[in-house]
């Protein structure tokens, strides 16, 4: 399945694969990439059957970053088109682009290789997982632009990138490599071929209940922002609607038994 011809998916056992598909232009973001995934995003959201995503980059990048071409467009900006217009939820399209991956009700493992620049490590930071190149060229680079990091960045790196150094990193834009990612927070593994090791953990995130994981991805998106007493009961409700299920039950057979589960997709 395609997407504006800027982003493909691709489905099998339980893993969907979303391919950044502008290759001659190292997936920069324009409006109609920009369209394209959070199409494939939104698509997913229903999916059935899908219990892990591994999102990466065609050619020599992951995402080299906004369009520069198209920043020349004003009206692209204006109006309807506005920044501060909330299209999709809580944010805007840009905005979306990133956080698509984290409202998927399954989990989302990045594959980064190449450049990841801008908007690009924006749309990276949105998975829940990020596996790195080591010779990745990283950088927040809006201020270079005399801009902002305004596609949810400072949402997504919250928790995982030290205060301090994003804004080191934010007010000079420079480059770091992905060996240099996982130290400064932007990278859950650094490996030789990211995007072998993102299906590796795919199809063993897919191996597990579905139930529990998607339950479980509610909860790490939900307890940063609420306070001790409602991450509490946050847990025990996610329990109570797990304990027993056919999910929960299927887990606990197929380990005694010692052999493969076959869950119920939600």
């Amino acid at each position: 399945m395609r997407f504006n011809d800027r982003v493909s998916l691709t489905i099998e056992d339980h893993v969907a694969h979303v391919l950044l598909d502008r290759a001659d232009k190292m997936n920069a973001l324009d409006d109609a990439m920009f369209e394209a995934i959070v199409a494939a995003g939104q698509h997913l959201h229903d999916e059935r059957g899908v219990r892990a995503v591994v999102l990466s980059g065609a050619g020599r990048a992951f995402c080299a970053g906004i369009d520069l071409s198209s920043l020349g467009n004003t009206s692209r900006w204006e109006g309807e088109n506005s920044l501060l217009n909330r299209t999709h939820g809580n944010a805007n399209r840009p905005q979306q682009a990133a956080m698509v991956w984290r409202k998927l009700p399954m989990p989302v493992i990045a594959a980064v290789h190449g450049v990841a620049f801008g908007g690009g490590l924006q749309v990276a930071s949105g998975p829940d997982i990020r596996i790195v190149h080591p010779a990745t060229r990283m950088a927040v680079m809006e201020v270079k632009w005399g801009l902002v990091p305004d596609m949810a960045g400072f949402a997504l790196w919250k928790g995982n990138v030290r205060d301090d150094v994003l804004r080191e990193l934010i007010y000079t834009h420079r480059e770091f490599t992905g060996a240099e990612a996982h130290a400064l927070g932007f990278a859950t593994h650094v490996d030789e071929n990211p995007l072998e090791k993102a299906f590796a953990l795919a199809r063993e995130i897919a191996g597990k209940s579905p139930s529990a994981v998607r339950g479980s991805k509610s909860l790490c998106n939900r307890a940063p922002d609420m306070s001790v007493d409602q991450v509490l009961i946050a847990e025990s409700v996610a329990q109570q609607e797990l304990m027993y299920s056919k999910n929960q039950l299927e887990s606990v057979r197929a380990g005694m038994e010692k052999r493969a589960p076959e869950f119920v997709d939600p």
